[in-house]
């Protein structure tokens, strides 16, 4: 399928591994261009490279600490103007009520919850008259909630909320305003994640491993698989979805179940 993104323009946040870098080569290979941010600016640099070489799309890196509203207004007037926004940095940590401090909370929602919702503020009204799309990179947990991940449950679910109040309404702007929840996904954090709830579950964070068995089809997602869907909701494809979270964990919310 033709997605018609050759020549746009898109910002990834969290882009320098896992998901972020998956949509980043998604993207590049669709023919957009890119803006990547995060904090590992050598990371980002070596994809800018292979990206252009092999798509010839223009891709321009900005190393930032993206947890404070002033990066993000950097990140913002740095960028410029930009047709697509994947808010996908975040790093809210595991654990139990009992575990997490309220530093632990506050960390996580200020480079995620607040993060997505003051990048999501400050291009809002510049992305009315390109026929902007944002497209918000959440977590099943916001659904399937899950007392090992409390805050990430907690986080998630707000920026679910967010998404849909705002993309409820954007299309009256020619915005589109997606959500994406991913479950288990095959990233250095998801093994972060794990070693936590093995803890947690099997009171030894070694037998994450096992954690596995209990996935639909014994596997986590693949980062291309979110990095697909992704850049569908992104596309014109999409052109008349909105105020919509696709969830894309082979049906474990659907379940119930906690993984």
């Amino acid at each position: 399928m033709q997605l018609d993104l050759t020549d746009k323009t898109a910002l990834i946040t969290g882009a320098s591994k896992g998901i972020g870098l998956a949509v980043a080569r998604t993207f590049a290979a669709e023919g957009c261009h890119l803006h990547l941010a995060a904090r590992n600016g050598a990371a980002m640099e070596e994809a800018r490279r292979e990206l252009e070489a092999e798509y010839g799309v223009r891709v321009t890196v900005h190393a930032l600490d993206l947890s404070s509203t002033a990066a993000m207004e950097r990140l913002a007037a740095a960028a410029g103007d930009i047709d697509i926004l994947v808010n996908n940095a975040g790093d809210i940590p595991a654990g139990s009520i009992e575990v997490l401090e309220e530093e632990d909370w506050r960390r996580g929602f200020d480079l995620k919850v607040f993060g997505y919702i003051t990048l999501s503020r400050l291009y809002y009204p510049r992305l009315k008259g390109r026929g902007g799309v944002i497209v918000n990179v959440i977590g099943n947990s916001g659904e399937n909630w899950d007392a090992s991940y409390i805050a990430g449950s907690t986080g998630n679910a707000a920026l679910m909320s967010f998404t849909k109040a705002l993309g409820g309404r954007s299309l009256d702007h020619g915005v589109r305003v997606v959500a994406i929840n991913p479950g288990p996904v095959a990233t250095d954090r998801m093994l972060k994640i794990m070693k936590r709830k093995a803890i947690d579950m099997l009171g030894d964070e070694a037998r994450w491993q096992e954690l596995f068995d209990k996935y639909p089809g014994k596997r986590p997602a693949t980062s291309e698989e979110v990095a697909d869907l992704c850049a569908f909701l992104a596309s014109p494809r999409a052109g008349y979805i909105t105020g919509t979270v696709v969830t894309i964990d082979g049906g474990i919310a659907s379940r119930g179940s906690v993984i």
